[in-house]
């Protein structure tokens, strides 16, 4: 793109970078935290620092935000990134800090972006110096603060959510850097029509900055073919091989999987369908999504409807023959069997509370009577003496005979639910039970 020689020299700068919000009227999105009434909103308007962690997605303003609180209190405002930063860098901006505070008695802002990278020692760096006042401390954070920063660093600051911009957020973001004549692209008389807008919006996942990344690459594509307007052959051009914000490492990954096997356990086969499908298109591995689902009919449907298991296995088959995107249809088919089958988690909580046993009572001997006896040895110490062959008993069922070990007798784990095949389940089971109580009687 060939700028005007009139523009400043500071527009060479990315468009993201220029169109950075500078005041806090010109910051959009986060009203559930930034409108007028709310905590963090009179802190910056009043100028009354707190140190605090801002965590949220990519593009959500964490780092603007930081510089915007810092302007509004008359701080100095040092960044440092934890992704390129060790303990001497917070020792040099410490040190800086202290310097301020002397020679200018000005407070300073330290933000650290990523904080989470750091690991344990070098976030305890901060501690004496947020302590003591030298610094007020401005963390920004795509994890889960809860699992990636130390309790003693959370202790003494204030954790703020940032949510993914809306679809109007990021249009008033476009608009803006479309209309500003001092830093956008307003003297380029950019054109575009809203359902153009509207793609570049939803490309753009909820993340400002990677929408005005590819604002500026359509522009200057339209630029270099002597055009002002982004046409639906240029947005397609521009937008096409977006990627899904998505970590399989990260919180998003964990709260979508939770969303699907929820979901699924909720009996919401379209819901299901939905999770199912967000995972794919974010990149998500196909063969831990297999997995997932079954567990999900071994956990959530168990013996209500046995051939849940079986789908699951058999959708898992299916996908590693016939691979991507083909395989894709036999999970999906699957989720949606078992989100409409019938619900239990008897065997779930049967094996769970036996494992329990089993850990916690350790090795109690097998009874005599279940004991294997091929040697005449083993046949001379009683081995299998007194055991009854359930084949010779009337039902094919000995009554009244005990298989746990001693101190577990009349132990019961596995209680089936009134749903699906478990409903038939529980009934030969109340059967069998009022013959072990005939049979002792």
């Amino acid at each position: 793109m060939t700028l005007p020689a009139s523009m400043p020299d500071d527009l060479t700068k990315p468009l993201a970078d220029r169109m950075r919000p500078r005041q806090l009227s010109e910051y959009i999105g986060q009203q559930h935290i930034l409108k007028p009434g709310k905590p963090l909103y009179e802190a910056i308007k009043s100028g009354h620092l707190h140190s605090m962690i801002f965590w949220g997605p990519p593009g959500s303003g964490k780092t603007t935000l930081a510089r915007i609180i810092a302007q509004h209190s008359d701080a100095e405002f040092i960044p440092i990134s934890a992704v390129l930063s060790g303990v001497k860098d917070i020792r040099d901006a410490v040190a800086q800090a202290k310097q301020i505070q002397k020679g200018e008695h000005r407070p300073t802002v330290l933000f650290v972006d990523e904080v989470h990278r750091f690991n344990k020692s070098q976030q305890d760096a901060f501690l004496p110096h947020v302590e003591d006042g030298t610094v007020y401390f401005v963390g920004a954070t795509t994890e889960n603060p809860s699992f990636a920063l130390n309790n003693a660093l959370l202790s003494r600051a204030r954790v703020y959510v940032l949510n993914s911009l809306v679809a109007d957020d990021l249009l008033a973001v476009l608009n803006q850097a479309l209309n500003d004549t001092v830093r956008g692209l307003g003297t380029l008389d950019i054109i575009m029509a809203e359902p153009i807008k509207q793609q570049f919006a939803q490309a753009a996942d909820g993340d400002a900055r990677r929408l005005l990344n590819l604002l500026e690459i359509a522009a200057e594509l339209a630029l270099a073919h002597d055009e002002r307007e982004i046409s639906e052959s240029y947005a397609t051009e521009v937008l096409s091989g977006g990627v899904r914000r998505f970590d399989n490492q990260g919180e998003e990954f964990y709260n979508q999987i939770s969303a699907l096997h929820k979901s699924v356990r909720g009996s919401s086969p379209d819901a299901s369908l939905y999770w199912l499908c967000r995972m794919m298109d974010g990149g998500c591995d196909l063969s831990y999504l297999a997995r997932r689902i079954v567990r999900m009919a071994s956990e959530d449907i168990g013996n209500a409807d046995p051939r849940a298991l079986q789908i699951a296995i058999n959708a898992w088959e299916a996908q590693e023959r016939l691979g991507s995107p083909e395989g894709e249809l036999s999970l999906a088919q699957a989720v949606v069997y078992l989100a409409c089958a019938p619900k239990s988690n008897a065997v779930y909580m049967a094996y769970n509370a036996a494992m329990r046993d089993a850990k916690e009572h350790g090795s109690l001997p097998v009874p005599i009577h279940l004991r294997n006896a091929p040697t005449k040895l083993m046949k001379s110490l009683d081995y299998g003496k007194e055991y009854r062959y359930a084949h010779h008993e009337p039902e094919a069922y000995a009554a009244g005979e005990n298989y746990f070990p001693e101190g577990l007798t009349g132990c019961r784990y596995y209680q089936p639910v009134d749903r699906g095949l478990e409903l038939k389940i529980g009934e030969k089971l109340k059967h069998l039970k009022d013959l072990d109580n005939k049979y002792r009687k």
